[in-house]
């Protein structure tokens, strides 16, 4: 298994597991929609307008930075001049050997401040959807 280390999710890495074993190919990704920079707006003309926080995007897949690789990856890795994504996964990609598990759920990214500050706010609350653990 692999992650990045810069994104929280409530994605079970049990079933993700179980889908790269079910498969046979070389690379699983889990594939996430990222979450809407902005609020929403939920609304008929005419009628009241609910506010929804964060949503998900409806389209545009990307890698989640949750993966299951087998040990021959490794070998795909020539030195720290590799680029794992295009070098890497896009090449498995082209080869049949990569796919994608779908992930509907929560998924965060932490590459700013303002992400920082609304997954601290999000723990600091209790209301941490990534936290799956008793």
């Amino acid at each position: 298994m692999l992650t990045y280390g810069d994104g929280v999710a409530n994605l079970d890495l049990e079933e993700l597991v179980r889908f790269h074993r079910s498969h046979g190919k070389t690379a699983t990704i889990s594939a996430v929609r990222p979450p809407s920079r902005f609020g929403g707006l939920d609304f008929e003309p005419g009628r009241p307008v609910r506010f929804t926080e964060k949503p998900q995007m409806g389209e545009g897949w990307i890698n989640g930075g949750f993966m299951v690789l087998e040990p021959s990856v490794l070998d795909r890795i020539e030195g720290d001049h590799t680029n794992f994504e295009a070098d890497v996964l896009e090449r498995l990609g082209l080869e049949g050997e990569l796919m994608g598990y779908p992930h509907d759920d929560f998924w965060q990214c932490m590459d700013t401040l303002r992400e920082l500050r609304y997954l601290r706010a999000l723990w600091d609350e209790g209301k941490a959807p990534w936290v799956t653990w008793s």
